[in-house]
């Protein structure tokens, strides 16, 4: 018996969540997620790296429960959930083409990075409000209605408060409003960006706040070490595109719209959202390698326009390359979870995996007394604190990235107590010499890798701020003076009698 549309949507629904519920409980809390964790720990009204949603809402799953599984809820539905955004919305936008609902539901749901991608992210958020804000923008453009365009503005606010790469989905709606030219357009996106409005002005207070650390970290610190234009990332941006939606769906996208499919206004704005995103990050790829999970909350409106310029015919085609698509991710993620860690020795990646899989045993050889532990990076000890279940600073300059230890951790507290290191790669010589009393280094074996513990008896905080902590301020507090500055946890901490100014 052949399934229709929708009974293979349904179908697909619960094999989908089955094998996503499997990953979650099967795999460990990666470094990022652990860091994530640590923002639900202290929520705060924003965070170093970004705003402040994901770190809400884990903070509202801790309530309940640490496991993995549950902190990864919300993306685990995820997929599901949008698939059954996108279906109610299509009739809505396409009543003429309302039978197609179940099958552009399909491809939302098994999307090659919606089989396997169950990891927390602040994108994790980002893409609940940035897909949904873009549907009511499609549908209040069917008709200039307004009720919809505060929908798409308040729905654009909780994206704003989960990643700044939404300003690329508030330039698409400019970009469409422009191209429509309707008084109707135009009062619609003053609504919609007023929308926006109060979330901003928490952002900015927050950040004035805050050593203005997202503008730090985003718009200068991050990109330090810019190697220049390059030829290689522009290839790696389309090998990515035709990875995550396809390259049938690029074909679908770009090739001559059938005859059979009638042109509306409404294809016009859904051509906005899903291309505006996707050619500012191929002008911005020359300079910058483009992640793959920055096009994830733009990747729904690029299968809609792929489904919208299909014939009838192509659709159950489209679909089975996304079934069989499907099949392998699964597949081969059961064959990895198969393995033994081991079979991993090789790889340069695979301390970083035993930190992942067997961060307890290896604290527990690391520092068993009364030390502190602490990590030189910033994944590590994220991974080791959600192990643990106790946070780990980070001991060093370490980089730009996820530097919130720098609000958590005080090191004036911790003047003239031993601390222990634990390390992936060897300390370079004297590398702790003039923070402590005492140092002692060994390697340490486990399940095959090498780690080393660094043991420092009596921290001296004061060469330490005068070392590691000026470094930093200089480094990644040097913020521009046309900044107001209220308030800065680094230098009123540290530097009382100076301001964290460039």
């Amino acid at each position: 018996m052949t399934l229709s549309a929708q009974r293979l949507f349904f179908v697909a629904c619960g094999l989908a969540l089955a094998f996503r519920l499997w990953l979650a409980v099967a795999f460990p809390m990666s470094g990022d997620e652990a860091y994530f964790y640590w923002w639900g720990q202290y929520p705060d009204w924003g965070f170093y790296d970004h705003p402040p949603m994901i770190g809400w809402w884990l903070a509202a799953l801790l309530a309940f429960s640490e496991s993995e599984w549950w902190l990864r809820l919300p993306q685990l539905v995820q997929p599901v959930l949008l698939a059954l955004a996108v279906r109610w919305a299509w009739p809505r936008l396409w009543p003429a083409q309302a039978e197609r609902r179940d099958w552009i539901a399909l491809l939302v749901l098994l999307a090659p990075v919606n089989v396997w991608n169950v990891f927390v992210t602040t994108d994790t958020a980002l893409v609940y409000f940035a897909v949904l804000s873009g549907l009511a923008w499609l549908r209040a453009a069917r008709d200039d209605a307004w009720r919809w365009y505060l929908v798409a503005g308040v729905l654009l606010a909780g994206a704003a408060l989960s990643k700044y790469f939404v300003a690329l989905l508030g330039f698409a709606y400019l970009i469409d409003v422009l191209l429509r030219r309707t008084r109707g357009a135009w009062r619609g996106l003053v609504i919609a960006y007023a929308a926006c409005v109060p979330a901003l002005a928490l952002m900015a207070w927050w950040n004035a706040e805050w050593c203005w650390s997202n503008y730090m970290f985003n718009f200068v610190n991050r990109h330090e070490a810019n190697p220049g234009l390059r030829w290689q990332t522009p290839l790696l941006y389309v090998g990515m595109l035709a990875y995550v939606l396809t390259p049938p769906v690029l074909w679908a996208m770009f090739h001559r719209r059938p005859a059979s499919v009638d042109f509306c206004a409404t294809d016009r704005t859904l051509a906005v959202l899903a291309l505006v995103p996707l050619a500012l990050f191929a002008l911005l790829s020359p300079a910058k390698t483009i992640g793959l999970h920055w096009v994830l909350s733009f990747a729904p409106f690029a299968l809609l326009l792929a489904v919208r310029r299909s014939s009838a015919g192509a659709l159950p085609k489209l679909a089975a390359f996304f079934l069989g698509f499907a099949a392998l991710h699964i597949a081969a993620a059961s064959v990895v979870a198969r393995l033994p860690l081991e079979t991993w020795q090789a790889q340069r990646l695979y301390p970083g995996m035993l930190l992942t899989f067997d961060a307890r045993a290896l604290a527990e050889r690391a520092a068993p007394g009364n030390a502190l532990l602490v990590s030189d990076g910033y994944s590590n000890a994220a991974t080791l604190g959600y192990q643990l279940r106790r946070y780990v600073p980070v001991l060093g300059l370490a980089s730009s990235h996820a530097r919130h230890d720098d609000i958590l951790t005080d090191w004036r507290l911790h003047d003239g107590r031993d601390i222990v290191v634990l390390r992936k790669t060897p300390p370079r010589e004297n590398e702790y010499a003039a923070w402590f009393r005492s140092v002692t280094t060994e390697d340490v074996e486990h399940r095959g890798a090498r780690f080393w513990v660094v043991r420092g008896t009596g921290f001296d905080y004061a060469a330490y701020r005068n070392d590691v902590l000026a470094a930093a301020k200089r480094r990644y507090y040097a913020i521009p003076p046309w900044l107001p500055q209220t308030a800065c946890y680094f230098c009123d901490r540290y530097f009382p009698e100076e301001r964290c100014i460039r």
